[in-house]
């Protein structure tokens, strides 16, 4: 693809740009106004295009580092492609996307968990902890959830804002999917009381950890 075809892609994301879309990100710290069900019309004309996924990660705009997302092959990153994209990464939705949609699908995906769950940037380290929740999940063999509560008692109250979020989401989803573990999850979010406040719209489940594993406990003995 040649740099031309960058800008026409460009030019044309900023031509579905929504000044009332852009209002609405920006409370939540993205800087775009892209309608995203538009931004995945796009990806879809466009398939995968490896290189021209790179050349518009370069261009530092939020919209089309989301596009490159979602048109770029996951497992053609090397791992220090994806810890400096990931780094780069300067809003919660790249970020989010670049974790769920890139590196879980990388092969190098448990090698990036590692290193990132103990980095000191606390976004970074979210990003680990969101691999690890994964893991807790998914496939738990080999992880030490006894030691994962340890560090959420003592560490998740203080944490900042992304990182707290992160390990509020392993906390609830060792307790939701490990029964040995249930009891002292719930105790740990009671204790702690992490976003016992948030607000939660009608018909949704409050990410307070302790009404979340409750509720999906609920529903999975309804099954």
């Amino acid at each position: 693809m040649t740099e031309t075809t960058v800008h026409e892609i460009v030019a044309e994301l900023a031509a579905l740009e929504d000044p009332r879309a852009r209002e609405v990100n920006e409370k939540h710290g993205n800087d775009h106004g892209v309608n995203l069900g538009k931004l995945r019309a796009l990806a879809k004309r466009l398939k995968t295009q490896q290189e021209l996924a790179h050349q518009l990660w370069a261009t530092d705009d939020t919209a089309a580092r989301l596009l490159a997302i979602l048109i770029c092959r996951p497992k053609a990153f090397e791992r220090h492609e994806l810890d400096v994209m990931l780094r780069q990464a300067r809003t919660p939705k790249v970020h989010d996307w670049l974790v769920n949609y890139v590196v879980k699908k990388n092969p190098h995906c448990e090698e990036l968990r590692l290193a990132w769950f103990t980095d000191p940037d606390p976004v970074v380290a979210s990003s680990g902890w969101a691999l690890t929740t994964e893991r807790a999940a998914k496939n738990p063999e080999g992880l030490d959830l006894a030691r994962l509560l340890d560090v959420i008692d003592k560490e998740m109250k203080d944490a900042p804002d992304r990182l707290q979020w992160a390990m509020n989401h392993c906390l609830a989803q060792i307790g939701i999917e490990h029964t040995e573990y249930r009891a002292r999850a719930i105790d740990i979010g009671e204790r702690l009381g992490v976003l016992k406040d948030y607000p939660t719209p009608p018909n949704c489940t409050s990410p307070f950890a302790p009404i979340w594993i409750t509720e999906m406990a609920r529903r999975q003995d309804g099954k």
